[in-house]
């Protein structure tokens, strides 16, 4: 733990990627705003940020959660990003601003939730919970608005760090999912990293049994975190 920051929850709960499994992710909060630098090392060793925490999954025996990231350089999309990148600039518009929390972001989250299947505790997320996960930050944070015809079909929130992207959580109008928004969403945050001159964007985890997870996997070459070494996986 960084001498800066202060864990201030540490048991063990149900795993929230997996089930029957138990999980350990003890959250750290920072004493204070995290610079560029140390952003960028909290990601290279793994962390996460959920509101104004970091957390970093240490489960024991279990090590399916595997951090990944994308060298911005040495990204190559494949024929089916390159047609949803383009199919997509030709439907939305991309809008990257801070945070907003109001009505149509929460109502546009809980949509995404419930049709995803994703709201195990069947419990409406407020604006006051929405703002504690997604927009009250530790570091630099972004969001990547996504337009269609005036009407907000889906949002993205990533950190910023020095040399960095970290893709934080997405969600989007499911009615749009033929135009995978969730793909269309990492290709353009690839691109900013480039605008940027950053160097890494790092997805999350990636978790081969939980089909909202494994397909990180897809984006090639790309790196993955596993026992203390980031490792690079192309497509073969």
């Amino acid at each position: 733990m960084q001498s800066n920051e202060i864990i201030v929850y540490d048991n063990v709960d149900e795993c929230p990627y997996l089930p029957k499994t138990m999980a350990r992710m003890p959250l750290r909060r920072p004493t204070k705003k995290l610079t560029g630098p140390q952003f960028d090392q909290r990601m290279f060793e793994g962390d996460r940020r959920y509101g104004r925490f970091l957390y970093r999954t240490a489960c024991g025996d279990c090590q399916a959660c595997e951090p990944i990231r994308i060298s911005i350089r040495d990204f190559k999309p494949n024929k089916t990003q390159r047609r949803t990148l383009t199919r997509g600039n030709a439907q939305f518009l991309t809008v990257v601003q801070t945070p907003v929390v109001d009505s149509e972001h929460v109502a546009l989250y809980n949509d995404h939730s419930d049709r995803k299947g994703l709201n195990s505790h069947s419990k409406t997320t407020s604006a006051y919970d929405y703002k504690m996960f997604l927009a009250d930050t530790c570091c630099d944070t972004f969001e990547f608005s996504y337009y269609h015809e005036g009407k907000l079909i889906g949002v993205s929130i990533a950190d910023r760090g020095s040399t960095c992207l970290s893709a934080v959580y997405c969600f989007y109008d499911l009615d749009f999912a033929k135009l995978s928004p969730g793909t269309f969403s990492v290709l353009k945050q690839i691109e900013k990293c480039a605008d940027w001159n950053l160097e890494f964007l790092y997805l999350g985890y990636y978790v081969a049994e939980n089909a909202h997870m494994n397909y990180k996997a897809s984006f090639y070459p790309h790196q993955r975190l596993i026992d203390g070494e980031w490792r690079e996986f192309k497509k073969n």
